[in-house]
């Protein structure tokens, strides 16, 4: 893993993905959101709930990665994909499946996963 300084409100969420324990937390109206917040982003509300992430999502929208910055050189091609998780929306790496193969609609799961050219934790969707 990367000798990174830990960023407590990512590195949180990502803790609680890798355990199973993924949340998002969603004002009174809801409207959800990843944490950490103090407010809800879209309403001001500052009575906000964690609420269980869904265990799987649909892509919304992805693309196919084949000329990466350097961070994720050794990683291409890979897919960074958008995925619905009921009132939220997540941006990570579709693993476990040919870049050919994913497809918008497609139904994901959410766990933990490293990138290979810097060993750096990242979230990562696999099909169901």
């Amino acid at each position: 893993m990367s000798d990174e300084p830990r960023d407590d409100g990512f590195d949180d969420l990502l803790d609680a993905i890798a355990d199973g324990e993924g949340f998002y937390v969603e004002c009174a109206n809801g409207h959800g959101s990843l944490p950490p917040r103090l407010s809800c982003p879209q309403c001001g509300s500052q009575e906000l709930s964690e609420e269980p992430l869904p265990d799987s999502g649909e892509v919304a929208t992805y693309t196919i990665v084949t000329v990466p910055t350097p961070q994720f050189d050794e990683d291409a091609p890979y897919v960074t994909a958008v995925v619905d998780f009921g009132p939220v929306s997540i941006t990570g790496q579709v693993q476990g499946v040919d870049p050919e193969d994913v497809e918008t609609g497609q139904v994901v799961g959410i766990d933990v996963g490293e990138s290979v050219t810097r060993d750096e934790r990242l979230i990562v969707f696999e099909p169901r």
